[in-house]
């Protein structure tokens, strides 16, 4: 139990669960997480070992007698027969049966239909009708010889949901945490370790909860396969149904002409379109059609009749190509289906998540922490669908006159949204506005940008606002600042927490005044000199040859101070900087490196093996390696000095790459330091 578990179970006791318990309870059940957090909620919520393993085991329980498996679905029909009742857990629908004028119930795993269910619970529960709900019933079994009736009862029935919830207290908790512990405990809630997260990778995860809490939100991420994309909107809530692409008719998402039943975006708080991409898919062009009209206008036609929804869409696929293929070849809406790869579609867009920023997730990715049970969470979101914090940053920032309307609505829900996740009890200070404004601008200007790449008639925009001072910020997204040479635009600046604000400082010095930036994935090596470099959370590009190697060639003794060489991977690191110094040395020469930092307090010998380790290693390439421990507590700074005049000043010392699977021999990120995804960090070069 870390300081914020302790703190998330005494501030939320009841509504947290571990995370780690849904894989310890779901054994071969194929039923969403909130199902399953759902009834851990009733039984785990709490932090006392002893009645989480007494819960487990009732949820267990609970699960092998009342989940139906489909491959037991005649042994549970033949258990409600034999005890006349029975409880289950399955998916079920409804649909009205005009010509008998009732309502009848399907069971999706069970495999029976036309169970009778009265008018007043279908009024209850609309998405009953549409789509299918997960709930706890009662079933009887009560044979006639009618051979029109159905010998299958419903008793009662219970929607997986919550049925109280307290939005007070849920701002009077908040107020308990602070900005980062609030977005950890969110991340939690997700299923991640937020320590395996920096701040931007953690906002792009809560920028998929957007659709859930603003109403007609509408969301692209298109990315590599394996990064979560779907998860969110499969597992996540109750209030959200995930769809297949090609799945989507008219009146399946709509409304039917023949019956008049409104489709999905009339009953769900979210329609998520599964496996979007594939420019082969065939599409039907009235769907597309209609689907632009109801994205920018929340409403659709049925003949003379226009209709509403406030149902949020997202849509979610797989990219075809690399990155910088797409930025010098095509465009980042690419991989979409021929109908959809339209200017006026693309431009009804709020926000694209850039998928390729998000690693593939691993196991340890996973949280074995406390978050929300996903349903509290759930209604959370739905209730603040209700609110608008979109004019939250005007008393701080103006956006760029040159910003159309519909650009200003885009970066004004993703605002709001995030506002909602992160602040519902307001009071956000200015600076912490400004990074969601930000982040909200980037991800409305990627699709901007690439709409001007695929429709010439689109004028070029400046994204941009002004602080209360006068001062101009320009926004830029982040592989416009990786692959500048790809973009016309003049790119704008990275700011200290990952989120854009400016890519290189002037030189260390020697300012010139002219307050122009330029970006870049690596600092310019053309010829040294003295300058401040900084580098965006999740760039990628980055190494130590490029980094470290042209400061330090030629040089005869190098020293590393820093007091952060003490696991494994930090002692990697050292070693694979030690490569850029092979790299760097004529065959024939010998250079001594000269280690400072700071003794392990209770690993100390397994730090002496490490370092002993790359000393033998390097004694045969003419390197001499030495190390030693300052454990006076002044050693904070971390920097490289050279005998040639140069200081390479690191904030983070060595430690600039985000985790990666260093035990996968077959992934580039483990091979090439490019290939990895940096933490937002900065290098300053001094000539001393």
């Amino acid at each position: 139990m870390t300081e914020l578990n302790n703190k998330i179970c005494d501030v939320f006791a009841g509504l947290v669960v571990r995370k780690d318990l849904v894989k310890t309870v779901k054994g071969n059940a194929i039923v969403p997480s909130y199902v399953l957090e759902y009834l851990l909620g009733q039984y785990c919520a709490t932090s006392d070992e002893d009645s989480i393993e007494s819960g487990i085991q009732t949820v267990k329980e609970i699960l092998a007698k009342h989940y139906v498996h489909r491959n037991e679905a005649g042994l549970i029909r033949s258990t409600i027969r034999e005890k006349g009742r029975h409880k289950v857990i399955d998916k079920v629908s409804v649909a009205l049966n005009d010509k008998k004028d009732c309502y009848e119930m399907a069971f999706s795993n069970l495999g029976i239909k036309n169970v009778l269910i009265d008018s007043g619970t279908v009024k209850k529960h609309p998405k009953l009708l549409v789509g299918g709900v997960w709930v706890i019933a009662d079933l009887e079994y009560d044979y006639t010889e009618d051979k029109d009736a159905s010998p299958w009862v419903l008793s009662t029935i219970k929607p997986i949901q919550m049925s109280d919830f307290d939005y007070e207290s849920y701002i009077e908790a908040r107020k308990q945490f602070s900005l980062e512990e609030w977005i950890d405990l969110l991340i939690q809630s997700i299923g991640f370790d937020p320590a395996l997260f920096g701040h931007r990778s953690k906002l792009t995860q809560l920028v998929r909860l957007i659709p859930f809490c603003e109403r007609n939100y509408n969301l692209i991420e298109l990315g590599p396969k394996g990064t979560g994309k779907s998860h969110i909107y499969s597992e996540f809530s109750p209030h959200g149904i995930l769809i297949s692409g090609g799945e989507v008719t008219v009146p399946k998402l709509f409304v039917s002409n023949a019956s008049g039943k409104i489709g999905l975006v009339g009953y769900w708080d979210t329609v998520a379109f599964d496996e979007f991409a594939g420019k082969k898919k065939r599409v039907d062009k009235a769907l597309v059609d209609i689907m632009k009209n109801y994205m920018a206008n929340k409403s659709f036609s049925r003949g003379v009749e226009t209709l509403g929804a406030d149902a949020s869409m997202a849509f979610i696929g797989n990219t075809d190509h690399s990155l910088p293929y797409m930025l010098k070849h095509t465009d980042l809406f690419d991989a979409l289906p021929e109908k959809f790869y339209d200017s006026a579609f693309l431009d009804r867009l709020h926000f694209y998540i850039p998928g390729w920023e998000i690693d593939i997730i691993r196991g340890e990715m996973f949280s074995d922490g406390y978050g929300f049970v996903v349903d509290y969470l759930a209604e959370v979101l739905r209730h603040l669908r209700n609110q608008d914090f979109s004019d939250q940053y005007k008393e701080h920032f103006t956006l760029s006159s040159d910003i159309s309307t519909r650009d200003q609505d885009a970066i004004n829900k993703t605002f709001s949204g995030l506002m909602k996740i992160l602040f519902p009890q307001g009071g956000a200070t200015a600076d912490e506005v400004e990074k969601v404004l930000r982040f909200a601008m980037e991800g409305r200007k990627r699709v901007k940008d690439h709409l001007f790449r695929l429709d010439s008639t689109y004028a070029a925009v400046n994204f941009a606002y002004t602080d209360k001072a006068g001062n101009e910020k320009p926004v830029s997204t982040l592989e416009e600042l990786e692959y500048p040479n790809y973009f016309n635009q003049t790119v704008g600046e990275v700011d200290d927490i990952g989120l854009p604000e400016s890519a290189v400082s002037a030189d260390v010095g020697g300012v010139d005044g002219t307050g122009e930036v330029a970006a870049q994935s690596a600092p310019p090596v053309s010829e040294l000199k003295e300058q401040h470099v900084t580098f965006m959370e999740n760039q990628r590009g980055v190494s130590y040859d490029s980094l470290i190697g042209p400061y330090i060639k030629g040089a005869k003794h190098i020293t590393i101070t820093d007091p952060y060489i003490r696991l494994f991977y930090q002692a990697r690191n050292l070693m694979e900087l030690m490569e850029t110094v092979v790299k760097n040395k004529a065959e024939e020469d010998e250079v001594v490196v000269s280690l400072i930092t700071v003794e392990d307090e209770f690993k100390g010998d397994q730090q002496r093996d490490f370092l002993e380790q790359i000393q033998s290693s390097l004694f045969a390439v003419g390197i001499k390696f030495a190390y030693a421990f300052d454990n006076s507590g002044s050693q904070h700074a971390r920097h490289i000095v050279t005998d040639t005049g140069w200081k390479i000043s690191l904030d983070r010392g060595l430690d600039i790459f985000q985790q990666y699977d260093m035990n996968n021999a077959f992934q580039l990120s483990n091979r090439l330091q490019k290939h990895r995804t940096c933490k937002a960090f900065e290098v300053t070069y001094i000539k001393v």
